[in-house]
């Protein structure tokens, strides 16, 4: 049997919902119930939840448990995107290196807007993602040691932080900034650009309930175009 996938778990959801096995109202199990229901990795079950609840047919409360929509409604959200599938649904060929990783101590800002103290570690990560060996996107990510300390361990060169973190560690909210950033000399010479040339920019920080997971400024390369569907 092949593993459950979090599309083939949505899609399996939804039709309870449809059915009427989840009724309209209703409290439906909890994510370690129904990992070991699916056979899955509670993260999987967890991203399945989240685009449920991203389609407005699931509401998640902190400590209150996820409950079917009494009268479900469509919200626009932004989906984490793993950048390999991206690539490759591009018809491109993907692969990633770690230009620099390195546990150090946060900045001010990066403290601001993980929610730490001053003592506290996060792993720096920066990783050029590409795209047939060209340059696609340059990413500085930091993540918060004490929320994720199996990151330490991760095979991050086989597997980027990017798409470990997104099957792996559960996440309930976040924000997104997207702007337009001119490169310097670090983005200008990753994207193999000229400094001052004009970067779509999306930053993007993650946590659940209260713990503030990884923060992150993905760079993508001048040309590049976002696409999404209402």
């Amino acid at each position: 049997m092949r593993p459950h996938t979090h599309n083939t778990i949505r899609e399996n959801m939804l039709s309870r919902i449809q059915s009427g096995e989840w009724a309209l109202g209703d409290k439906i199990p909890v994510e370690t119930s129904l990992a070991q229901e699916y056979g899955c990795a509670r993260a999987t079950v967890n991203r399945a939840l989240q685009s449920l609840a991203d389609q407005g047919l699931l509401i998640r409360k902190r400590k209150g448990g996820t409950r079917v929509c009494k009268l479900p409604v469509r919200y626009a959200k932004f989906e984490i995107p793993v950048i390999r599938e991206h690539v490759e649904a591009l018809g491109s060929v993907y692969h990633h290196k770690i230009l620099d990783m390195k546990l150090s101590s946060s900045t001010a800002s990066i403290r601001e807007r993980l929610r730490l103290d001053t003592k506290d570690k996060v792993l720096r990560v920066d990783t050029l993602h590409m795209a047939d060996g060209h340059a696609f996107a340059y990413e500085e990510r930091w993540i918060n040691i004490a929320a994720v300390p199996a990151i330490l361990n991760a095979p991050l060169e086989q597997i980027s932080a990017n798409e470990w973190l997104v099957k792996e560690v559960p996440f309930s909210n976040g924000d997104v900034i997207f702007s337009a950033i001119g490169a310097d000399k670090t983005t200008a010479k990753a994207l193999e650009t000229h400094i001052g040339t004009a970067l779509f920019t999306v930053e993007r920080t993650t946590w659940s309930l209260d713990e503030f997971i990884t923060t992150m400024k993905l760079y993508y390369k001048e040309g590049y175009q976002l696409r999404s569907r209402l």
